[in-house]
């Protein structure tokens, strides 16, 4: 994720945090008053005098996964075994850490004519989550089709709250799909298998003049831009992040 910009540092205190999927936290901060950001940017994070630290160091950019209409900051995480998870997961309620930002262009275009494609992977939907949360309260009349892929329901961060959004917002749709569901637990009605051209054609046939945004993995990323590229679509109206080591 792209992390340039002039905007001073804030230090922000840990409210909460809960398990949104196995082994994916979410953890609500304290929003500085009078702070903005545009739904689908992003924050570098860093850690203050950490009591362990290690060479993937103490600052990492994360997603703002809250809209800015929540009164909290909140950036969601697949937790892994580094220093900067470990003290991340570990951190009682009031520590406070170092925040600069906003920083990004991952947002919704303004002309609403032109219907919007999210393409999700994993820990992708963080951007996502914060533009479709948005457009609901602010009742955008863009058209939004969220494809959502994950090998397994119980991987999937924020799937229950996605899902109940289309009755909030009728312009909105989800399209989750599931990856690996013979290692699953939980009973799936939805998609299945790889985003892939197949599937796009087939819930899209209502989507006018579409942009596409992708994010989650970087071969995910560049597998589904060579789909896109393949079924026509233009570079120009294709928006990409890549999630790396997340």
């Amino acid at each position: 994720m792209s992390t340039v910009g002039t905007s001073p540092s804030l230090l922000c205190k840990l409210i909460s945090r809960r398990e949104v999927a196995e082994r994916t936290f979410a953890f609500h901060f304290e929003k500085p008053p009078g702070w903005a950001f545009k739904p689908g940017q992003s924050v570098d994070m860093t850690l203050i005098d950490p009591p362990e630290t290690d060479a993937e160091g103490n600052t990492r950019a994360l997603s703002i996964a809250s809209s800015p209409q929540e009164e909290f900051l909140m950036v969601t995480t697949r937790m892994r075994n580094t220093a900067f998870k470990r003290v991340l997961g570990t951190m009682s309620p009031g520590t406070a850490v170092k925040l600069d930002g906003p920083f990004g262009n991952l947002i919704l275009h303004n002309n609403a004519a032109r219907a919007a494609v999210f393409l999700a992977g994993g820990i992708g939907i963080t951007p996502f989550r914060s533009i479709v949360f948005q457009a609901a309260r602010e009742k955008r009349p863009h058209r939004i089709f969220l494809f959502y892929s994950n090998r397994r329901p119980e991987d999937a961060a924020f799937l229950d709250e996605l899902e109940n959004l289309e009755k909030e917002n009728p312009n909105y749709k989800l399209i989750a799909t599931m990856t690996g569901m013979e290692k699953s637990q939980r009973v799936w009605n939805g998609e299945r298998g790889w985003i892939n051209e197949e599937m796009l054609s087939r819930c899209l046939k209502t989507a006018d003049s579409p942009i596409h945004y992708i994010a989650g993995p970087p071969g995910m990323v560049t597998g589904l831009r060579g789909v896109l590229n393949k079924a026509g679509v233009d570079d120009d109206d294709i928006r990409a992040e890549e999630f790396a080591g997340y």
